[in-house]
């Protein structure tokens, strides 16, 4: 048999169906084609779509997955650049302020170093010039009394002193007088000082205004012969008895007992002091010109603070390096290390290490230098502004700033080794400086911060500009696709599943731009006024092997006559459900309902071998299904329903 199925005709069917049963069919034939295109894995289904063929659930499915993933893509690619960009801002900011740190602490390091250098040498030219002064007015007085050195006393010792001392902006220094005594000038040296100590004490009380001791109570405290200090806890003063010149300390600036000794500094032999005191002046008498070395300076409380022991040689006559003038006595001066970085900086420029090392490599025999054996001393300051702070005596800057240092290095001053006994040593100064955690914390602002949450406030918009964005558009896509449903599940019902899919299949070829106002309808997509304009082939096949079967109701007429119209409609809804049922089963494709006739078809769409057999097993049971329908219905639609029998033809 030579069958045709087409948009056209399938429409012209479907639109022939009886009012009474149109519900029931629609229903029952969208239920059997569905479910066909769902059981494609059921040997029986004849529907069962291939491959290729359209599912719009699994299709609307598929793409909100896509844009699920979409979502999910550019929201990472929203965070990632947002910690990129606050990341690269909060790195830049910090390493601005890195290098402005950096830079402002090499600038303080220079100004620190060039000022301190600067007062160094301010007090080396003071101090020549205080002890060429001396040599002077000791050359004139010598002169006029027809004396020598050592017995001289500087008159206004203290107004003297505290000039040079003024003058280098140290008041915490001490300034004294040492002439050389020759051994045999000692008993006479020793009468000379025991005559002129009252009267420079009362001196310089005066003029200085001291006010805690008397001169009595000072000559009291003063030891009347040469001596020096056991070097332990003792302090009890010996003479010195070994052969050579001594440098006994005479007039000094300010005027006031050794807080350690409780006595007067008057008639110790410097030499004797200290073995750092002896070798610095060995290295003046060499160098005819000042020298530094360490001392520690006490300051109470049995504590004392690392210092510089200064040694300023006076010549018999005004100062000079290149005569043979005689030198006959030294200015010795002590003054806290502290004192070199004192007021090098303005308010606020705080937080950097100064670290002062003086090493003192011993001299050996052939002139060279054992710097293993090199006597080290090493204070760690930190300059905050004008003031300076004693962290300790080591080393202690934050080992995080090591690459930062700056360095200057004093090797002392050029000499013939050759002239000092063999284990002196020339001290040798170094200084470094590094910045501190309180100094880089002092450029540290919140500038990072504060970008980071511009950064991050921007991205934050830019995000909620996006997400309401995609709100609007995915709520126009969900009507869309609502639209979209609603037309297919109208097509369902019209077409088979066969016929809808090609129907697709075309439709997708043939697409044509909607507008937005225009929906996506029947009218324009199917059937109407575009199903011949669009250039597209009809839907026509050939199907040979088909068996039609008809069934219609014995005495329909008669008792439809006598019954309401919802008890018509029961009944039929009843039975077509019932034999839709059946189709399914059978895979018999339902072509129409007209009236209280039922057709169906076998080996279409689906062609198949078997369809005239399946066409008289579905006939059979529609038959029983109809007798065990009208049983059960005789009691709400009455005893006559029982009566009601179907007849049934099968064409092939």
């Amino acid at each position: 048999m030579r069958s045709v199925a087409s948009k056209n005709s399938q429409v012209t069917q479907q639109s022939t169906h009886g009012s009474t049963s149109g519900g029931s069919e629609s229903r029952g034939e969208s239920e059997s084609f569905r479910s066909g295109s769902e059981g494609s894995g059921n040997g029986n289904a004849p529907y069962a779509p291939s491959p290729q063929v359209y599912t719009p659930l699994s299709v609307a499915k598929r793409e909100e997955a896509n844009v699920l993933k979409a979502r999910i893509l550019v929201a990472l690619m929203l965070l990632l650049a947002v910690v990129s960009v606050a990341t690269t801002a909060n790195l830049i900011i910090k390493q601005q302020e890195r290098s402005e740190f950096e830079t402002k602490f090499a600038g303080y390091a220079t100004e620190i170093l060039s000022a301190s250098g600067s007062n160094l040498r301010q007090l080396f030219e003071a101090l020549d010039s205080f002890a060429s002064s001396i040599g002077a007015q000791a050359a004139t007085e010598h002169s006029l009394r027809n004396t020598s050195w050592p017995f001289y006393r500087l008159p206004q010792w203290s107004v003297q002193a505290q000039k040079v001392a003024q003058l280098i902006s140290v008041n915490e220094t001490l300034v004294a007088l040492a002439p050389i005594v020759q051994e045999d000038e000692r008993e006479e040296w020793k009468i000379f000082a025991n005559e002129q100590n009252p009267l420079w004490y009362q001196e310089s009380i005066e003029n200085e205004g001291y006010t805690k001791f008397t001169t009595q109570q000072l000559v009291n405290l003063t030891v009347p012969f040469t001596h020096f200090y056991e070097r332990d806890d003792s302090h009890q003063p010996l003479p010195v008895t070994r052969p050579g010149e001594v440098v006994p300390y005479f007039q000094e600036y300010p005027v006031r007992p050794h807080l350690g000794l409780k006595a007067m500094l008057t008639n110790m032999d410097a030499l004797l002091s200290s073995r750092q005191t002896e070798d610095v002046y060995r290295i003046a008498r060499v160098t005819r010109r000042a020298s530094v070395g360490f001392t520690r300076i006490d300051i109470g409380d049995e504590s004392s603070i690392p210092g510089s022991q200064i040694v300023q040689p006076v010549f018999d006559g005004p100062n000079t390096i290149a005569d043979n003038r005689r030198m006959v006595a030294v200015l010795l001066i002590r003054l806290p290390w502290m004192v070199y970085l004192k007021n090098l900086l303005a308010e606020g420029e705080d937080g950097i290490i100064v670290i002062i090392e003086i090493y003192c490599p011993t001299f050996l025999e052939d002139g060279t230098q054992n710097f293993k054996k090199a006597d080290r001393k090493t204070v760690t300051y930190q300059v905050n502004g004008p003031d300076v702070v004693l962290l300790g005596e080591a080393d202690l800057h934050d080992p995080e700033y090591d690459d930062l240092f700056v360095r200057s290095e004093s090797r002392g001053l050029p000499f013939d080794p050759s002239e000092l006994p063999e284990g002196s040593c020339v001290p040798m100064q170094t200084i470094r400086l590094y910045p501190s955690a309180e100094l880089e914390d002092s450029f540290r602002t919140n500038n990072d911060i504060i970008y980071t949450i511009m950064v991050v406030v921007i991205f934050a918009f830019t995000t909620l500009v996006f997400l309401l964005y995609d709100f609007s558009v995915g709520r126009r896509q969900r009507t869309v696709m609502e639209r979209i449903m609603k037309q297919d599940r109208i097509v369902a019902d019209v077409f088979p599943t066969a016929i809808r899919d090609r129907l697709y299949e075309n439709q997708t070829k043939n697409m044509v731009v909607v507008g937005d106002d225009e929906p996506l309808g029947l009218d324009n997509s199917f059937v109407g006024k575009s199903s011949r304009n669009d250039g597209s082939a009809p839907l026509a096949e050939l199907f040979p092997s088909v068996t039609l079967v008809f069934a219609d109701l014995v005495n329909f007429t008669a008792w439809s006559s006598a019954r309401e119209p919802h008890h018509v409609f029961i009944l039929l809804e009843t039975i077509y459900g019932a034999f839709d049922k059946l189709a399914y089963r059978h895979g018999v494709f339902k072509v129409e309902t007209v009236g209280d006739c039922y057709v169906s078809a076998v080996g279409l769409p689906e062609p198949r071998k078997d369809h005239a057999v399946v066409a008289c097993k579905f006939a059979r049971d529609c038959i029983k299904k109809m007798k065990g329908a009208t049983l059960k219905l005789e009691v709400s639609l009455g005893p006559d329903t029982s009566d009601l029998e179907l007849r049934t033809g099968i064409h092939r």
